[in-house]
């Protein structure tokens, strides 16, 4: 993919970089989508304080420090519902995800099904490396089934889970995947997933240089779709399940109302809060 359309910009990616420096290990793939999102944070033009990122627990969970915007590190599999209430009671903000395939689709996995089908206006990063990088690299969810390691000598013996596929059946709007060696593919992924009116999914491919040093063959493995998005859920779900895991772009994107934001009158004190719950 190419660089998102140039639009002018009073913002550059700098501006939403902070002074803590990333503890990945060196070669991680999340490097790429921070570099990817600081450029599409910048080509839209969102000031820092207008952006928040939400994250759980994880390699990928990291994120919100290393950024200038508002930012939560909340708890295992619990960003999505964080980033639901905020979007919530706060609509004018731009509230961005910053998961992995353990904290989203794992212990967050029921969390995950709502989200997609609630379609609140905000965007689920989900950075898969399928191992548990922080901890000391167990199979996650979308790990293959034979995958042999210290912690699973003969492999796991089930199927991974094909989240894509998930999110689709769930109700997802906008789904996508790209590769974090390639960070001006995530930009621009990020730039459409943003501006789309309801859940957007993007799923990066990011390679755990650490417990899984093959994966640096992905970026001779990923390729693009080769065909637009389509808006019909059979034909998405054809494709998904046809799909080798590699395949980046968006694949599905359609036209859904968006859960409504918060319409409770701001009057609303403290003190009438405790008035109506008095015995």
């Amino acid at each position: 993919m190419g660089k998102p359309e140039t639009i002018s910009s009073s913002h550059v990616a700098k501006d939403y970089k902070s002074d803590v420096k990333p503890i990945w290990c060196p070669g991680c793939g999340h490097f790429g989508v921070q570099a990817a999102l600081f450029r599409a944070l910048a080509h839209l033009d969102l000031p820092p304080e207008q952006v928040a990122v939400i994250s759980g627990i994880g390699c990928s969970s990291r994120l919100p420090a290393y950024t200038e915007c508002y930012g939560f590190h909340g708890i295992h599999g619990r960003a999505l519902p964080l980033a639901t209430g905020l979007k919530l009671a706060r609509p004018e903000l731009t509230v961005l995800v910053a998961s992995g395939d353990g904290d989203a689709f794992s212990i967050g996995g029921n969390h995950f099904l709502h989200a997609c089908r609630r379609n609140v206006d905000l965007t689920c990063i989900v950075m898969d490396n399928a191992v548990y990088g922080m901890t000391k690299g167990q199979p996650s969810p979308t790990t293959a089934s034979d995958w042999r390691s210290k912690l699973a000598p003969e492999g796991t013996g089930i199927s991974p889970l094909r989240p894509l596929a998930v999110a689709l059946a769930a109700g997802a709007g906008f789904i996508a995947r790209a590769f974090s060696g390639d960070p001006n593919g995530i930009a621009q992924l990020l730039v459409e997933a943003i501006r789309y009116p309801g859940f957007a999914l993007l799923q990066i491919l990011s390679p755990c240089v650490t417990y899984r040093p093959e994966e640096k063959d992905w970026k001779h493995q990923v390729h693009a779709a080769g065909v637009e998005a389509t808006a019909d859920p059979v034909e998405a779900a054809r494709r998904l399940f046809a799909d080798d895991g590699m395949t980046t772009g968006v694949l599905y994107r359609a036209e859904l109302p968006p859960y409504p934001a918060a319409v409770n009158s701001a009057a609303t004190t403290l003190t009438t809060l405790e008035a109506g719950l008095a015995l």
